[in-house]
């Protein structure tokens, strides 16, 4: 049997809108409220090792995202190592692309200029008030293989525990 032949999402701007409105209420119907942390880099960040030092997070934006994880916790968990007790929980949260523009969160360049977050990046933080933690950005799924929508209406964050490591956390 074919599919709907009046429906055409791929198409179809209005039916895509709709589509983004229903899945925004959905995360905001079962979803939670979390504030995420966007990493400021500092001018000498070193290339060859991709790391920051010197990097800070100094702004929180709150924005609600629904908890992919509904059996708790994923990853290594708590486990013994040589250097004690290490602690590798991950979650999945999922945000609305549209809920994540309408932020209009800008960051500071180095060479002095500003500009908008596109999206959220790897190496941003995630305040999880459920249990008082913060959840650093692993990876940024942005590029879904099936856009069941004709657009991609979310992005899905790959989250880990943060390890903290000298950061300077000032979000007021």
């Amino acid at each position: 049997m074919p599919t709907n032949f009046y429906i055409n999402n791929f198409d179809n701007p209005p039916e895509q809108n709709l589509v983004h409105d229903l899945i925004i209420e959905s995360i905001k119907f079962y979803g939670m409220d979390v504030h995420w942390i966007p990493r400021t880099t500092s001018a000498d960040a070193d290339q060859l090792f991709g790391e920051d030092t010197l990097a800070s997070f100094d702004a929180a934006y709150p924005i609600e995202m629904y908890i992919k994880n509904v059996e708790g916790f994923e990853g290594e968990g708590e486990f013994l190592s040589k250097f004690g007790l290490d602690i590798r929980d991950q979650i999945t949260f999922t945000c609305a692309i549209r809920r994540f523009e309408e932020i209009k969160a800008t960051e500071s360049k180095p060479d002095g200029t500003t500009a908008e977050f596109v999206r959220p990046r790897e190496g941003d933080l995630i305040h999880f008030p459920l249990n008082g933690k913060l959840f650093e950005i692993q990876f940024v799924e942005h590029e879904s293989m099936f856009y069941t929508a004709g657009t991609l209406p979310v992005y899905d964050l790959r989250c880990e525990l943060f390890v903290y490591n000298n950061q300077n956390i000032e979000t007021g």
